[in-house]
C-alpha cells in the first residue's frame, strides 16, 4: 500500500490545476502555521485535510476543504473566536470558513493570521511543534462525486 503522503498526492491530482495549486499552497502555509500537527485526511463528498495537535479527529483545528472548484479554509471552533474584522464566514453553532479563492494570499493577510493564531493559542489540546508531522488517512467514501467541474 502506498504511502499516506502518496496517496495524499494521488486525491489532489483528481482535481482542476487552479484547485490543485490553490490546495497546496494552503497545505504549505497550514503546515508552517502547525508544524508537528497531525493531517487527518477524508475523502468523501470533498477532499478533507484537517489539522490537530494528535490523531483524535475530534481535536482538529483546522480543515482545508478541496471542492471542484475552490478550496476552504475552516475554523472548526471559528464560531468562538473573535473576528474584529470579520473575515470568517458562515452561521453554524461552531465551523466558520474563508474561500481561498482566487489565491491562497488571504492566509498572508494579518487579520487571518491573528485568527490562525488565536485558534491555536485557544485550543483545549495544545499542539507540538517539536512532533513530526504524520498524515493519517481516515475515510474514503465508495460512491463519490466528480472531482472535476461539470461543463456548462
Amino acid at each position: 500500500m502506498p504511502s499516506a503522503q502518496v496517496q495524499l498526492a494521488g486525491f489532489l491530482a483528481k482535481f482542476p490545476p487552479e484547485v490543485r495549486r490553490t490546495a497546496k499552497a494552503a497545505l504549505a502555509a497550514m503546515r508552517r502555521h502547525m508544524p508537528g500537527a497531525v493531517e487527518h485526511v477524508y475523502r468523501t463528498y470533498a477532499l478533507v485535510v484537517g489539522f490537530g495537535p494528535n490523531e483524535r479527529p475530534s481535536d482538529a483545528l483546522f480543515s482545508v476543504v478541496l471542492y471542484p472548484r475552490h478550496v476552504t479554509l475552516c475554523f472548526l471552533q471559528g464560531a468562538l473566536l473573535e473576528d474584529p474584522e470579520k473575515r470568517l464566514t458562515g452561521s453554524g453553532n461552531q465551523v466558520r470558513h474563508i474561500r481561498l479563492v482566487p489565491d491562497v494570499s488571504v492566509l498572508d493577510e494579518p487579520a487571518v493570521r491573528a485568527l490562525i493564531a488565536q485558534a491555536i493559542a485557544t485550543s483545549d489540546v495544545p499542539l507540538n511543534p517539536k512532533q513530526r508531522r504524520k498524515i493519517v488517512i481516515r475515510s474514503m467514501s465508495a460512491k463519490q462525486r466528480p472531482r472535476r467541474p461539470r461543463s456548462k
